[in-house]
């Protein structure tokens, strides 16, 4: 049996993804955030907002909720993430 290990570093033509630059600094930024459609996942968002907002005083939060856990982000929903300065994805349960 042979044993094959991915680099996800990779994209599917073979070419290195980079990673995108550190932000600076989260004051005035736009903050997507990705849920999962977990249960709890909505809560935990809440939490974190509240706190950018209120010790990061990040700008404006663009949340959105994929169809369901099992699949990945729609294209015209990352289409609506292209805005946000950075963006965070969580498994609620």
């Amino acid at each position: 049996m042979t044993l094959r290990v991915l680099d996800p570093r990779q994209s599917a033509h073979g070419d290195a993804l980079r990673m995108a630059p550190p932000l600076v600094s989260l004051e005035g930024a736009v903050v997507g955030m990705i849920d999962n459609a977990k249960i709890g996942t909505e809560r935990l968002f809440d939490f974190i907002e509240e706190i950018l907002r209120r010790e990061y005083r990040i700008r404006e939060c663009i949340r959105r909720r994929k169809p369901d856990a099992s699949r990945p982000v729609p294209p015209p929903m990352l289409m609506e993430m292209r805005g946000a300065d950075a963006i965070l994805a969580a498994t609620g349960d």
